[in-house]
């Protein structure tokens, strides 16, 4: 929700009593509010594509290994990956040009040379056909199925066929993503102990160094961080372990199977798409606090993004359009782009053919 930010909690500019969307949201919300042109964010489960969608700009998740994670504080390096935030498509590509590349120094960094991101964006989208997982977008608040809807109308008009798609494992993501990504931060955060990194405490007379590992992260982590800690420690324990993390291991590789056939199914005449729309968040951006007591509920505003990032696949959110809140200001909803892997051409393509189409992304927050 981006209120559990160090200083503070952030503020989405449309509507300064509501979050931004997290994690990246200091990012999304300068971005909105035309204080910056563009800015970086990190997508572990949907980081970059939230905010984005709340705040009514482009966010960009690469593929995994598009660009280098090398000076990242790692949450969990499986899934995390580095990504623009702009105003417009056009940024996005040209700031995706700048990061991309191989680079020596992250072993998970893929060995493709940097490329121009801008050479085929305004390329017609007519031959393109584009998977609609209808099954799995049950829940979206009305007003997001509803714009949901004309976008899909908008695509129809450029020439793109819509075609219904299979997605069986991805109401099992956010199950799967919330034992990986508490599981490999527990391991990463490990050496935030006040000794090699991180803040340190000061002691009290006659504490020793336990209590000292124990202040400095009790310090040095705010809440839900901790909370996260505590979810992927318990995973990883003795007896856990089989049950929780190898299990979530294995409905991750079926939810990138599912993707896998859907881009590019082996059977003649089967329905292969180019890229799958959905929305990027199920509801528009909620008020601060409104969802702090209830984790279960938070978590669940990352059903449509943490796929993405257990396939590994690029995706991008967009303005979609907007909704009304009870106060009566206008609230953003984001379109979320899936391509297969490496190919953020074709994404930023579809994106920059909608967002030619639309006047949604054009439209700026009014701010006192």
């Amino acid at each position: 929700s981006g209120e559990h930010s160090a200083p503070g909690p952030t503020r989405t500019p449309w509507d300064t009593d509501r979050g931004p969307g997290g994690s990246s949201a200091g990012s999304a919300s300068c971005v909105a509010a035309r204080l910056v042109p563009g800015a970086l964010g990190s997508d572990t489960g949907g980081s970059i594509r939230q905010p984005a969608g709340f705040c009514g700009i482009v966010g960009l998740k690469p593929t995994y290994s598009r660009v280098s994670r090398y000076g990242l504080v790692a949450f969990a390096s499986s899934l995390d990956q580095i990504g623009p935030l702009t105003r417009t498509v056009e940024d996005a590509a040209l700031l995706l040009t700048v990061i991309a590349g191989h680079d020596p120094l992250d072993s998970t960094s893929a060995d493709f040379p940097a490329i121009d991101f801008t050479t085929q964006l305004d390329e017609p989208i007519a031959s393109l056909r584009i998977g609609v997982p209808r099954a799995a977008l049950a829940g979206a608040d009305p007003d997001v199925a509803g714009a949901f809807e004309e976008a899909i109308k908008v695509f129809e008009s450029l020439g793109a066929e819509i075609v219904e798609v299979s997605l069986p494992n991805i109401e099992h993501a956010v199950d799967a993503y919330y034992i990986v990504a508490p599981a490999e931060a527990s391991s990463n955060l490990a050496r935030f102990d006040g000794i090699r990194y991180g803040r340190r405490a000061a002691l009290d007379i006659g504490q020793d160094l336990a209590d000292l590992y124990a202040r400095s992260r009790a310090e040095g982590f705010g809440p839900e961080v901790q909370r996260r800690i505590m979810l992927g420690t318990h995973a990883l324990s003795s007896g856990y372990y089989d049950a929780y993390y190898l299990t979530a291991l294995k409905v991750r590789r079926l939810i990138k199977q599912d993707f896998d056939d859907v881009f590019s199914n082996p059977d003649p005449g089967a329905h292969d798409c180019d890229a799958v729309i959905m929305p990027t968040a199920p509801t528009p951006a909620f008020p601060i606090g409104a969802k702090s007591d209830d984790p279960l509920s938070m978590y669940l505003e990352d059903v449509y993004t943490v796929p993405a990032n257990m396939a590994g696949l690029p995706a991008i959110s967009i303005p979609m359009g907007f909704a009304a809140s009870e106060t009566g200001s206008r609230l953003p909803l984001g379109l979320q782009i899936y391509a297969p892997h490496f190919q953020e051409h074709r994404l930023l393509r579809i994106a920059r053919m909608f967002e030619a189409a639309t006047e949604h992304g054009a439209r700026a927050p009014a701010l006192n």
